[in-house]
């Protein structure tokens, strides 16, 4: 696990320049770093940095940049390989000298070219420089757990694992892409390939970009669409049997996870995904695994009397830190140098917190993400299939509001449904109203992206859940919760895995029939039947909360004054970027009435917090304070 960087230039840059770049994510590496330049013909020069943190062979045979044993391949890696093992056996006519994975991958690409990918499990983003073909790949895994970004300008190219090393490379100049900050507000992250600064994009989830003197390609080698579509066509219709070949996947892939030459343990919130992935690690485990919690003195929001309940029912050796709003709000500041670009999920903080907890004694974590995507388990899932049962209701009643003109007097509900026409965004119903509110938020400079994403028949899927379910995966999955778990677990050089995320494991759930993960309301009923296998249903029975923190009262109340500030006219103004008018009236609304105006008693606190995150990420890399005169629409 580390962090990586380099470029492929025709530009004069130094080792010394390179190292400062790297050094930038030394929270990602702090056990070593390797900075090295290569001649790459034609005037280019090769460039490859890592920043280590040491998890296999911890010794100097694992450090990075390495080498093909013929000298033909470099590469910077950043991730696991969790069948490294299996595959090591098969290149035995390689002569290896370490015990780690990224031996491996050099060994595999070797005799398989870049079509290795196809053979690597695991979480991964990859730099490989080929001497012998002049070309450089860069390489992010199937669900895009490890990030990679990387920017194109005349025929050069820089990457780097955050946005940071890309920022202190010589002669960027970094443009705010305008265009994506409307679907910010709504979504609060920015999706692949999107990124905050126009000329700046990442590699997506399953995709290779190759760079050479001869121009960029860029593929996908594992399409979630095409998988879905291949795996669904052979379904497995026997309960019992699906049943017992997911939980023999999973079982492997914790298994697989609980490898590593120092301390492991497990993040436990209670509930049945992270409590399904701690069971399974501790019926492999001859010691209690270490497992951690973080709970709040906000009784709507903590879970940790429910964490502790399983860990002592599995026998684990538990940790749980209560926090309080002051220790949460101690973070706030720091959010914007880790995260890289604006991110506003604040189930970030409580992910830090935890992260933190950990950090302190185990430097691997397995979480339970992904459990909610893969086997239908968030509510949304509820009010989208209520919301495919009253689409021909929604239509008729949509005809009769407009004849008669009373659409927008129709109860809210009602009218979200009705308004629900377009095909293509069918189960994001609530995109109008608020995707309105953060288009007004924004100057109109140029066309803006949709708040909403506007491919859902792509999927082939006629059964809204399960189109929701495979756009949360597109998009949701890898843009907020996995790029929240890498930051999180990286700001305190912490590596968190992810077992149900394993490629057979998702595989295999694609080949599942919808109701055996959602029957009669039962939402992730296969994995619940797997989870009680382990636990009893009273340890885990109870709504879901999900990991939030109370944005309405904070905003409303201790960072009002801060919120305010932030969207004060003649600031705005200079800033350039939100409509100043606007702004001032929907702020001063929603502090009044909690409902930004609107009369609906709909709470807009997210999409406010999702302002406030910006500025504070805006404050920070823009090297400006509020209350400065000078100009800083891009920098």
């Amino acid at each position: 696990m580390c962090g990586i960087c380099g470029f492929f230039t025709r530009e004069r840059v130094t080792a010394d320049q390179l190292t400062r770049m790297n050094n930038t994510m030394y929270h990602r590496g702090p056990d070593d770093c390797g900075v090295e330049l290569y001649p790459a013909g034609e005037g280019y020069t090769v460039g490859l940095a890592q920043r280590r943190l040491s998890i296999m062979d911890l010794s100097s045979l694992g450090h990075q940049p390495m080498h093909s044993a013929d000298g033909r391949l470099s590469i910077v890696y950043n991730g696991e390989i969790y069948n490294f093992q299996k595959l090591k056996k098969e290149l035995s006519d390689y002569p290896f000298v370490s015990s780690c994975d990224t031996e491996v991958i050099l060994a595999a690409f070797l005799k398989w070219g870049a079509g290795c990918v196809d053979r690597l499990n695991g979480m991964f983003a990859m730099a490989l420089f080929d001497r012998e073909t002049k070309e450089l790949y860069l390489v992010r895994d199937r669900i895009g757990k490890k990030p990679l970004y990387y920017w194109l300008e005349k025929g050069n190219l820089v990457f780097a694992s955050e946005l940071k090393p890309i920022l202190e490379y010589p002669g960027f100049s970094a443009e705010i892409s305008r265009e994506v900050i409307p679907r910010f507000l709504y979504q609060q992250y920015i999706c692949e390939p999107d990124t905050i600064f126009r000329n700046v994009r990442k590699v997506r989830p399953g995709e290779i970009v190759r760079f050479a003197p001869d121009g960029v390609k860029q593929w996908k080698y594992w399409d979630l669409k095409q998988v879905y579509q291949e795996k669904k066509r052979e379904p497995v219709k026997d309960y019992p049997t699906a049943k017992q070949e997911l939980k023999g996947r999973l079982l492997a892939a914790v298994e697989e996870r609980l490898v590593a030459d120092v301390p492991t343990g497990t993040f436990l919130s209670g509930g049945y995904d992270s409590s399904l992935v701690t069971a399974i690690a501790q019926s492999v485990s001859e010691a209690p695994v270490k497992t951690f919690s973080i709970g709040f003195y906000e009784e709507q929001y903590n879970e940790a009397g429910y964490a502790k309940e399983v860990a002592e029912y599995l026998g684990c050796d538990h940790t749980e830190l209560y926090m309080g709003e002051k220790d949460m709000f101690s973070l706030i500041d720091s959010i914007p140098r880790y995260f890289d670009e604006p991110f506003a999920d604040s189930s970030q903080i409580p992910s830090m917190l935890v992260s933190m907890l950990a950090g302190k004694k185990v430097t691997v974590a397995l979480s339970g993400d992904g459990g909610d995507e893969l086997f239908c388990g968030y509510n949304v899932y509820d009010r989208v299939r209520q919301a495919q049962m009253l689409d021909g209701f929604g239509a008729a009643v949509k005809l009769a509001g407009d004849f008669f003109h009373i659409t927008d007097r129709l109860p809210f509900k009602v009218r979200v449904i009705a308004e629900n026409r377009d095909r293509e965004t069918k189960t994001q119903f609530t995109a109008g109203k608020t995707g309105r509110i953060a288009r007004q938020m924004v100057k109109n400079e140029g066309e803006a992206l949709p708040c909403y994403y506007d491919f859902e028949t792509s999927y082939g899927e006629k059964n809204w859940q399960e189109r929701r379910m495979l756009l949360d995966m597109d998009t949701y999955l890898p843009g907020d919760i996995l790029c929240k778990v890498d930051r999180a677990s990286m700001r305190y050089s912490l590596e968190a895995r992810c077992p149900i995320l394993d490629k057979n494991v998702i595989e295999y759930a694609f080949s599942l029939p919808h109701e055996f993960k959602y029957r009669r309301g039962d939402k992730k009923r296969i994995l619940k039947d797997i989870t009680r296998d382990f636990i009893p249903s009273e340890l885990l029975e109870r709504p879901k909360t999900g990991f939030g923190v109370p944005l309405d009262k904070w905003i409303r109340g201790a960072l009002r004054n801060q919120v305010m500030e932030y969207a004060q006219e003649d600031f705005l103004r200079r800033q350039g970027i939100f409509q100043p008018e606007y702004m001032r009236r929907f702020l001063e609304d929603y502090m009044k009435k909690g409902d930004g105006g609107s009369g609906s008693g709909t709470n807009y606190s997210r999409i406010i917090w999702a302002f406030f995150m910006f500025q504070k990420w805006y404050e920070m890399y823009a090297g400006e304070k509020i209350g400065k005169e000078k100009d800083i629409v891009s920098y």
